[in-house]
């Protein structure tokens, strides 16, 4: 059953894009069936993974406002290992032709039901503002990834996406949780990157992820290759970043059902219920 991550912050130039193609395709390096959906009307995602934006018959439109199937419509990722979910500028009419549907938060969510056994992980590349597809994404997540600068204002922006996904938590998707915040675009030399790392490990402690994603040529480069950086350049600063990052998502998730594992042969617990 599926793991789904929302990847999102409202705050563009983040490396949210980038973030989603190169998780997607780390995760498939090491064998785990991955979908990329592109929730962003912009379609980079899309064109990152190296599927054509301008050549598609139907997308992530058709599935939230026509009830289209997930699995008619999915990609591959050429070259990459994992499927994509694409998207256009179609998607932008969605918001719009949604907005006096019933449910309409739940579109996304009742559309994976039908797919969440063909994958280990289905991470979904949200567009950078607060609108009905990111509340879709929310809705349909078990976990959300916030990609961030390590600046000042980048501060600001994350406590006001921290209340709309406790918002979310509280009245549409009561599982939801913030699975890690991804330091993007890191120099460590910087004094004011070292100061906001401070205060996210005092406000966020095990949730703020060790791994950090370097500023990086061959990361910015891949995208206009339609390849994810693994694919570009494997041995770059950025490839073995996300690597790493892959790396520390699949040891936190094995830990965690470690913990639940444990709690449900807690011998405590037992005798409690047979007690």
């Amino acid at each position: 059953m599926a793991t789904v991550l929302a990847i999102t912050n409202q705050k563009g130039g983040v490396g949210k894009t980038t973030t989603s193609v190169n998780l997607a395709a780390s995760l498939a390096a090491t064998k785990r069936r991955v979908l990329l959906i592109d929730l962003d009307p912009q379609g980079n995602a899309t064109m990152g993974s190296g599927v054509d934006k301008n050549d598609l018959e139907q997308s992530v439109y058709d599935v939230l406002v026509d009830g289209a199937a997930i699995a008619a419509i999915v990609k591959p990722a050429p070259e990459s290992g994992f499927s994509v979910l694409p998207a256009n500028q179609d998607l932008t009419a969605a918001e719009v032709e949604l907005i006096n549907e019933i449910g309409r938060e739940f579109r996304l969510k009742e559309a994976l039901a039908a797919v969440l056994a063909d994958y280990d992980y289905i991470l979904i590349d949200c567009p950078p503002s607060l609108n009905m597809l990111t509340v879709n994404a929310l809705a349909a997540a078990d976990g959300v990834i916030i990609p961030m600068q390590c600046e000042y204002y980048a501060l600001e922006g994350l406590s006001a996406l921290l209340n709309t996904v406790n918002r979310v938590k509280q009245l549409i998707n009561p599982d939801l949780e913030i699975e890690g915040i991804l330091r993007t675009m890191y120099d460590g030399r910087n004094s004011l990157t070292n100061h906001v790392t401070e205060d996210l490990r005092r406000h966020f402690g095990d949730q703020l992820y060790s791994t950090v994603i370097p500023r990086n040529v061959r990361l910015a480069e891949a995208p206009s290759h339609g390849l994810p950086v693994l694919y570009y350049d494997k041995q770059s600063k950025g490839a073995l970043a996300y690597l790493a990052l892959a790396g520390e998502l699949l040891r936190r998730a094995a830990q965690k059902q470690g913990d639940m594992e444990n709690q449900q042969h807690d011998p405590q617990q037992t005798e409690h219920i047979h007690g």
